[in-house]
């Protein structure tokens, strides 16, 4: 059986590319390039749905929006 999961992917401050799987809770990793990120999050979504089993109900990807707040 396979699943298909959205992933969101940023670039921090120092390049590396950090990704999270918003539909399993701290499921997140990070890598210098983007086939390597691909291939930790393969492994980190193995590892929480050992963990945390699938998601009760799977939620529907819309978009991205960037908000800007002052501070």
């Amino acid at each position: 059986m396979t699943t298909d999961f959205d992933v969101v992917v940023e670039r921090d401050s120092e390049g590396y590319y950090v990704a999270s799987v918003p539909v399993l809770h701290g499921c997140h990793t990070q890598a210098r390039s983007l086939d390597e990120l691909m291939d930790r999050v393969r492994e980190v979504i193995a590892l929480c749905l050992e963990e945390q089993g699938l998601p009760a109900e799977p939620l529907e990807f819309i978009g991205v929006q960037r908000v800007r707040v002052a501070s």
